[in-house]
């Protein structure tokens, strides 16, 4: 598969396609997750297909960091946000193709939203560790690729997640699409990993 690719920022219209939504309903496959006032990171949030609704889920209390690479995505999201009275929630955020900038949000995401994104990044292993960075110990990270990606290399990306600390919790299909339910390792969690690995030297 040809890596690196860039979604065009034009074909960010094609995503907010209703029809997608009867595919991928963002309100059923994220709000199990979601909880008022939460933080909530939307990593490569393009136009913001899932960004509108976590924000109406996570409520007034809550905030949604939106960060993309593409300025022309995040202009489109912060007029549909405008539209639907959610500005005060949406957090817009550029970032670079080689670094999320999210260094200040260190231990303050609840949860993390990474889908279709990580198959077009170029240093797979730094956007994790980015992720994970941000996230708060324990906290959720919901992690989907389309069907350009084999299961094999969806399986590949997974390993690389566990290497990061994180936890799987189950597995996905919607439509088209494979998706895991992750968290960050919590510090008791990480405490027995240490207490295990002490005893079995």
């Amino acid at each position: 598969m040809k890596t690196n690719h860039i979604f065009p920022w034009w074909a960010g219209y094609f995503l907010l396609n209703p029809l997608r939504k009867r595919r991928l309903d963002p309100c059923a496959l994220l709000g199990p997750h979601v909880k008022a006032g939460m933080a909530i990171l939307d990593a490569g949030c393009a136009m913001g297909f899932f960004s509108l609704p976590l924000a109406q889920m996570t409520g007034p209390a809550g905030r949604v960091f939106c960060v993309d690479p593409q300025q022309r995505m995040l202009d489109v999201l912060a007029k549909r946000a405008a539209k639907k009275g959610l500005s005060d929630i949406i957090v817009v955020r550029p970032c670079t193709f080689t670094s999320l900038r999210v260094d200040d949000l260190a231990g303050r995401i609840d949860l993390a939203l990474v889908f279709g994104v990580l198959h077009e990044v170029r240093d797979k292993k730094a956007f994790i560790y980015d992720i994970a960075t941000t996230l708060k110990p324990g906290g959720r990270f919901i992690f989907g690729e389309p069907h350009v990606l084999s299961q094999s290399e969806f399986d590949e990306e997974l390993d690389m997640m566990a290497e990061k600390g994180f936890i799987i919790e189950g597995k996905d299909r919607k439509g088209d699409n494979k998706i895991a339910v992750m968290h960050k390792k919590s510090w008791s969690e990480g405490h027995q990993s240490c207490r295990r690995a002490i005893q079995a030297g």
